[in-house]
């Protein structure tokens, strides 16, 4: 070994690494926040106010995925394929669906499919990651990390 290593001090990098992850943590974190400030601002103005308001009570009581929830989104769809096209937290809103999708927007729609789940008759975040990894194509690794993530959030309360 020479000299030079062993007067070294790891730390000094260890702090700086430390300090540029919590810089890209803190751009997250401030993209994050931001969405969580706009998320389905859409739907609080026409087109779509009008049918949600009409079909948001429908399906609270409809069990996810039935018949009768696939036959209201159906009747949704004019709203749905705006508020898509302007929601980037949506599959739909890609050429590509999930594949097309960042980091981020998993999150949000993650967090999205949660806040979904409990206000659903029969609501259920795992069956939902479950019907929706069929529907949208993603991986089982994908899958498992928002089973996972599902899991950490029951932990947390």
């Amino acid at each position: 070994m020479n000299n030079e290593n062993n007067n070294m001090d790891s730390r000094i990098g260890t702090y700086e690494h430390k300090q540029r992850v919590a810089y890209y943590m803190g751009i997250i974190i401030k993209e994050l926040t931001n969405r969580a400030n706009d998320h389905d601002n859409t739907k609080l103005n026409s087109p779509e106010v009008e049918l949600f308001d009409e079909f948001t009570p429908k399906l609270k009581q409809a069990t996810y995925d039935s018949p009768e929830y696939r036959q209201f989104l159906k009747e949704l769809q004019p709203a749905l394929d705006h508020h898509y096209a302007k929601n980037r937290h949506h599959p739909e809103h890609f050429p590509n669906g999930i594949k097309d999708m960042n980091l981020i927007d998993i999150i949000e729609l993650f967090c999205d499919w949660k806040a979904a789940s409990e206000r659903q008759l029969n609501g259920n975040i795992l069956k939902s990651i479950e019907v929706n990894q069929d529907r949208f194509g993603y991986s089982r690794d994908l899958g498992n990390i928002m089973a996972n993530t599902a899991e950490w959030f029951d932990d947390v309360k």
